[in-house]
C-alpha cells in the first residue's frame, strides 16, 4: 500500500503521552488515558504513522503472550483520513503480529467499520462480550 507523500510507519516507536493525547484529542474526540506506557509497554507492539515529525495515525497489537493477538486503538487524524493510512497501519500491525509470533490476529469493531476491516483481510467470526 502507498502511502501519502511525507507519511511514514514506525513500529514501537513509544512517543510521549503529549503526542498520543493530540492524536487521540483529533481522532476521537478525548486524550485518553493520562499515560500510555502502561499499554504499550505489555503489548506485542505498536504502529505509529508519522507526518512532519507530528504523530497522525497509530494502531496497538495485544497479545495474550501466545497465538493471539489483538487490534486495539486503530485510529488517524481527521485531517489525514481517506489517505489509506488506516489500511497501512493495520497491514503493518499484521506484519507485526506475524513476526511475533502469533497464529491468529483479532480485531472487535463498531458495525459502521466492518467493510474496512473487512477490506484488511479480517473475516467475521463469532464472539462474545461481557461490559464490566
Amino acid at each position: 500500500m502507498d502511502l501519502p507523500e511525507g507519511v511514514r510507519l514506525e513500529r514501537s516507536p513509544f512517543p510521549a503521552n503529549a503526542d498520543l493525547s493530540a492524536l487521540w484529542i483529533r481522532a476521537w474526540g478525548d486524550s485518553g488515558p493520562a499515560d500510555y506506557r502502561p499499554v504499550l509497554d505489555r503489548g506485542l507492539g505498536h504502529v505509529c504513522a508519522y507526518a512532519d515529525g507530528r504523530l497522525i495515525g497509530f494502531v496497538n497489537v495485544a497479545w495474550d503472550g501466545g497465538q493471539h493477538a489483538f487490534i486495539l486503538d486503530t485510529c488517524v487524524d481527521r485531517d489525514w483520513r481517506r489517505r489509506g493510512i488506516a489500511t497501512a497501519l493495520v497491514a503493518e500491525a499484521t506484519a507485526l503480529a506475524r513476526d511475533g509470533g502469533a497464529g491468529w490476529l483479532h480485531v472487535d469493531f463498531e458495525p459502521h467499520l466492518e467493510s474496512f476491516y473487512r477490506a484488511c483481510g479480517f473475516r467475521p467470526t463469532a464472539a462474545g462480550l461481557i461490559r464490566l
